[in-house]
């Protein structure tokens, strides 16, 4: 794949990965705040109905002793006439409210040391008369029909103005009433719970009365006027629509509901991100290792034409040399050249080998025959192969063989190939002369052999890749190790093959060792 071609592939899916998680990210965000806009405004109508709600039931519970101090006097009473006969109506009046959490219970008195009743006896008189005219023209059977109604239906029998002129006496006298009186702890806690289980919402809350910016009796025990979730309604609103007190509302749980609300989407949302992310991070993984392989072949085909070309040219120069006449006549000449001829096609032959026993190896059409074979023996036979090349360089191959139990189940064949092809490396990757030890003991049930050379050694990215095919260390663009990446890949799947581990310790410029742990039979 052109280089260009893949980085611009590698950025679009970048980008596109960028905007899938951004659009995710974006749409948890606005569902979020969506959210908590439907919230604040659930939150706003619950206060709103709770407000009403203990307003109207003040209102019903002084309406009656109110009208029934009305219903025993022909002419508006002066203020001191009407506070004796409020205090003694309502002293004796207790009002008990069933809610589902309990009853609440208050006596709801108007106390003799209010000094300033000031009650607009214009309200009173407009009251008095008007219930006067309606009286007067129900007929007896309406009279007892009124008897049987139910104070509900009474309540809303009134006319608008009636229940106006109702509404803002009945304000005026509570207006004297302490507020821990007028509203209780009790009845907060009851129509907030059954306000926020009607709109299915479930949060925590704190709650407090305030009378002008000051704290009432009338709160929780955790609320925080600071609090950053905090909503406030007025209460007991008079007939110019202004109050001196407000109810504030934490909703202590309000984050965690909202995030509740779109927990399961956000989930599924990350979830199908995390599985574009992998694929995209698989798809990206095999990219980079195609290409890396791509490039791995190229320098493999590049290596092997290198490799291929040089026993070719001596081939043809030996061929052309046997052909001129006096050459022919020179009997010892043509051996020389027909042996360097045998050994350049020996050397073709094995490297097209080396690359059909991987194939086979991949495709497991490799019929591995083993027997019991003493691992000594096939060490010494594979340093007979590689002795001449040692000894033409100046250097040397020792072995310390201190295992007492060699025996292994091998096939000596391609067990000694594995050897040769490791002695092969350590003579290529010596710079000056080659210094191989080779060393064996028994560790448990296993015979450990070490293979040592003092030659370049490799990295640590290298040692992770040593046994990958078509891997080489780079050496720089000379060819001077011969090589296809292929012999190591051999060696690590014959290893592979008899059941046994092969590693390699090294360090640039200090040499490598190769280890290979086999299993010992008795």
């Amino acid at each position: 794949m052109n280089k260009r071609l893949f980085v611009l592939l590698i950025l679009l899916m970048s980008l596109s990965l960028i905007g899938i998680i951004f659009v995710q990210g974006y749409w948890i965000n606005n569902t979020v705040e969506n959210n908590e806009e439907q919230f604040s405004f659930n939150a706003k109508q619950i206060l709103i109905s709770v407000s009403n709600k203990i307003q109207y039931r003040e209102f019903e519970e002084m309406f009656f002793p109110l009208k029934e101090i009305l219903d025993t006097i022909n002419e508006p009473p002066d203020n001191k006439t009407l506070r004796r006969l409020l205090n003694i109506s309502i002293d004796n009046t207790t009002k008990s409210f069933d809610y589902a959490n309990g009853i609440l219970e208050e006596d709801y008195k108007l106390f003799s040391s209010f000094m300033n009743f000031n009650i607009d006896t214009l309200r009173l008189k407009n009251i008095m008369n008007r219930s006067a005219d309606i009286e007067a023209q129900k007929n007896k059977k309406e009279i007892s029909r009124e008897g049987s109604r139910s104070k509900l239906f009474r309540i809303r029998g009134l006319t608008d103005l009636q229940r106006m002129d109702y509404e803002i006496v009945i304000g005026e006298i509570a207006s004297f009433i302490p507020i821990h009186r007028r509203v209780q702890k009790k009845e907060i806690q009851y129509l907030l719970k059954r306000e926020l289980a009607e709109r299915d919402i479930k949060v925590d809350f704190e709650y407090a009365i305030y009378s002008n910016a000051l704290a009432t009796k009338v709160r929780s025990d955790d609320f925080s006027l600071d609090y950053p979730t905090t909503y406030a309604i007025p209460l007991f609103v008079n007939d110019q629509g202004i109050s001196k007190y407000q109810l504030y509302v934490n909703f202590t749980g309000k984050k965690q509901f909202v995030l509740s609300t779109i927990k399961g989407m956000a989930i599924l949302s990350i979830l199908f991100t995390l599985i574009i992310v992998v694929a995209y991070s698989s798809a990206l993984s095999q990219l980079m290792q195609q290409r890396q392989i791509s490039q791995i072949k190229t320098d493999f085909i590049n290596n092997m034409t290198h490799e291929l070309k040089t026993p070719i040219a001596t081939i043809n120069l030996a061929l052309d040399s046997i052909k001129n006449p006096k050459i022919a006549g020179n009997q010892e000449k043509v051996q020389r050249y027909m042996k360097m001829i045998r050994e350049e096609n020996k050397r073709m032959h094995a490297q097209v080998e080396n690359v059909l026993r991987i194939s086979q190896l991949e495709k497991n059409e490799l019929n591995i025959k083993k027997e019991k074979q003493e691992l000594h023996e096939i060490i010494e036979e594979a340093i007979t192969h590689v002795s001449l090349i040692v000894e033409n360089r100046e250097g040397y191959t020792k072995t310390h063989l201190g295992a007492l139990n060699e025996t292994v189940l091998a096939n000596d064949t391609h067990l000694t190939n594995v050897i040769v092809n490791i002695l092969d490396n350590a003579i290529k990757y010596s710079e000056e002369a080659p210094k191989i030890d080779i060393y064996t003991e028994n560790v448990k049930n296993s015979i450990v052999l070490k293979i040592r050379d003092q030659g370049i050694g490799m990295g640590k990215v290298a040692q992770k890749k040593i046994f990958e095919k078509f891997f080489r260390e780079h050496t720089g663009d000379l060819h001077n190790v011969k090589g296809h990446g292929l012999g190591l890949t051999y060696v690590k799947r014959i290893i592979d093959d008899h059941h046994g581990q092969i590693w390699v310790e090294s360090e640039k410029g200090k040499g490598s060792t190769f280890i290979i742990k086999l299993p010992l039979i008795s």
